[in-house]
């Protein structure tokens, strides 16, 4: 790649910037940091792993667990990586996460999970207590965040649904007493130990079930589709009736999620390493993924819709954590707002300067 400091930004995104009022400096940096978290149980490894990358991690004194490192450092060949000891994540998915307060016993639901990096620093939070419930309307996408749980051995109180985040609408799994679970199981199927290896009638039945192959979408009418559950995340010896229950609000306002985070889908101008490849991938596109103003229009219409939705899911007293990787106040700030007018028992939750995200209570608890 050439000196980044010569990136040609082009006139149209330009006055995009200037309309939004944002310093088209920011993308023209060459020396922006990569970040990673450790692992919790590894801080002893620390010094070994600065030893093997040749480099002193930097910690981030606003995100525990975080550090930096210079951006043309590569770490996926180190033992620590390899190991599961460290992954990389934005430091702005990490404040996403850390503004949801996750406390241990959350039930956790991430509406938008690919690629899966929050979801492994909420299953880290949790700890051996609650459950995080993770949502993407793409199957390929959430079958990485699948590798990345195993890969972190992190996936123990996760289950994972292909499903559309705007109408997904199952809840937490329910607890059921043992006498139950047995009068469920002489009834109905139920929940083994899940295996990435399922029988060949139910992989044949799968294939007859799904779309093309050229769609990697799943439609807004599809059920979702469970493709990973840990043994600890409540699935385990459940039927298939009951996980698959749908909630009615009243239900969802004493047993509906905790936290839920809404990390939806935007025109990634936020990300400074997004918009600096558009110099390989073309500024043309670039116009159709950012400067499109009908495009802009159906994210923000999609946005709206996933932050209603999770919303919908949220126990009362619980929080709500909607952020974007853009910087436009369109796709946050006025998403909020109308939000906001629209659903009178949300109320909004100022969050410290350093958190870039939005928070969103129930109205009876403004934590």
């Amino acid at each position: 790649m050439e000196e980044v400091s010569k990136l040609p930004l082009p006139e149209a995104f330009l006055d995009f910037l200037q309309a939004n009022g944002l310093d088209a400096s920011i993308y023209i940096a060459s020396d922006t940091p990569r970040y990673i978290r450790l692992k919790p149980g590894s801080e002893g490894d620390l010094r070994e792993i600065e030893a093997e990358i040749n480099c002193n991690l930097e910690r981030v004194a606003w995100l525990p667990g975080f550090f930096s490192l210079p951006p043309h450092l590569q770490i996926a060949n180190s033992k620590a990586y390899k190991e599961g000891k460290i992954y990389g994540i934005d430091a702005a998915s990490g404040a996403a996460v850390l503004a949801l307060n996750i406390s241990g016993g959350d039930n956790v639901l991430d509406l938008c999970a690919a690629p899966g990096a929050k979801l492994c620093m909420i299953a880290d939070l949790l700890g051996d207590s609650g459950s995080v419930t993770g949502v993407d309307i793409a199957r390929h996408r959430l079958a990485a965040c699948r590798t990345m749980l195993q890969k972190y051995a992190l996936g123990d109180r996760c289950r994972l649904f292909v499903a559309d985040g705007t109408t997904f609408s199952l809840g937490p799994v329910r607890k059921f007493s043992h006498s139950r679970s047995c009068e469920s199981a002489c009834k109905e199927d139920t929940f083994t130990e899940w295996t990435s290896r399922r029988p060949w009638k139910e992989r044949k039945k799968a294939r007859k079930a799904r779309k093309p192959a050229a769609s990697a979408l799943i439609a807004e009418s599809d059920s979702p589709e469970l493709i990973f559950y840990g043994r600890d995340s409540g699935v385990l010896g459940t039927s298939k009736s009951e996980l698959y229950q749908i909630v009615c609000r009243s239900e969802v306002l004493s047993r509906g999620y905790d936290k839920v985070l809404v990390d939806a889908e935007c025109t990634h101008d936020g990300s400074i390493r997004h918009i600096q490849k558009y110099e390989h991938w073309g500024w043309e596109t670039l116009h159709q993924r950012v400067l499109n103003a009908e495009r802009t229009d159906n994210l923000t219409n999609l946005q709206i819709k996933l932050l209603t939705n999770g919303f919908k899911l949220l126990r009362l007293g619980g929080l709500l954590v909607y952020s974007t990787c853009s910087l436009t106040v369109s796709q946050n700030e006025d998403v909020v707002e109308r939000f906001l007018k629209e659903n009178a028992s949300a109320v909004p939750k100022v969050q410290r300067p350093c958190l870039l995200s939005d928070s969103i209570t129930t109205k009876k608890s403004l934590l």
